[in-house]
């Protein structure tokens, strides 16, 4: 079988709809309609439903989910092996978010490559409908993400509870969205938190979904937005922004992903440095108090 068919079909099954895959496969629709066409009519049966909320599997489509996703993973992990440098006995492909490498995946790498110095490892940076067309493909190995969607052969596993707080450059900002405030598109759940602690809200000047860059805009230009208190830490150090009292906290969960039948000589060593770098920045997310401050009184922290 054409292994792109399968990979067609798989990323139609994780962006829910044909629409979305052609977006993701940068081709065109009527593609994706055919190449589905082609796979349905070698297998002898239809495998979605297409309805106006999306396409769904019909019975044969979730039998056949298994094997698709076995076949493209059996290939990238021949390309795994084939390509594996001289030296290592496995290698390993980690995709994350931006804001999880800084700070914390990319401590969580330099740990790994102490202890497992015969493991060579691919990291990318990407967003979570990337990360997760990667998974089910087989491209990745681990996926670490703030908002994992559940399927068939994937484990998603907490890692730990991001606190997002209210920091500014000016240290006697107003715990609410005002002149200068960037809007960091954190998921849904955020969207639907924050909506609700400030209703009056209706958009921002600047709004990104990657923290980095709203932070980095905030840090050159004035201004304020809710960030990780794992990533301010430098920065209230430094003085260069303060912790606003009198707003809500928001919580961010960050989850790891990866297959249940991935190869254990290479994943479990991996997967166990990671719940030990997790469970530290657990812990320390709970260290600092949001309180105002001023520039110098956050030097002291």
């Amino acid at each position: 079988m054409d292994t792109e068919l399968a990979r067609t079909f798989l990323t139609v099954v994780a962006a829910g709809n044909f629409v979305s895959a052609a977006e993701r496969l940068h081709v065109t629709q009527s593609t994706i309609s055919a190449r589905i066409q082609s796979l349905e009519s070698s297998l002898g049966c239809r495998l979605f439903v297409r309805n106006k909320g999306g396409t769904t599997l019909t019975a044969e489509g979730r039998h056949f989910q298994r094997y698709a996703s076995m076949l493209v993973r059996t290939v990238e992990q021949a390309r795994h092996e084939v390509g594996v440098a001289k030296g290592f006995r496995g290698a390993l492909t980690i995709g994350g978010r931006f804001g999880l490498w800084e700070q914390f995946l990319n401590r969580w790498l330099a740990v790994l490559l102490r202890k497992a110095p015969d493991i060579s490892v691919r990291a990318e940076i990407g967003l979570e409908a990337e990360l997760m067309q990667g998974l089910v493909e087989g491209r990745l190995d681990i996926g670490v993400m703030y908002t994992p969607e559940s399927r068939p052969g994937l484990k998603v596993e907490l890692l730990f509870d991001e606190r997002l707080v209210l920091a500014s450059t000016d240290p006697h900002g107003k715990p609410e969205p005002g002149p200068g405030y960037v809007y960091v598109d954190w998921g849904p759940e955020f969207f639907a938190k924050h909506s609700a602690s400030f209703p009056n809200f209706f958009g921002a000047a600047l709004t990104t979904n990657t923290g980095w860059l709203g932070l980095q805009h905030v840090l050159e230009n004035g201004g304020s937005g809710y960030f990780p208190i794992r990533l301010l830490r430098p920065h209230l150090q430094s003085g260069k922004l303060a912790l606003i009292s009198g707003g809500p906290e928001f919580v961010l969960s960050a989850y790891v992903v990866y297959p249940v039948d991935a190869a254990p000589d290479v994943i479990v060593p991996a997967l166990e440095v990671i719940r030990e770098a997790a469970a530290l920045e657990g812990l320390s997310a709970t260290r600092i108090e949001v309180t105002s401050v001023t520039p110098s009184e956050a030097r002291g922290l």
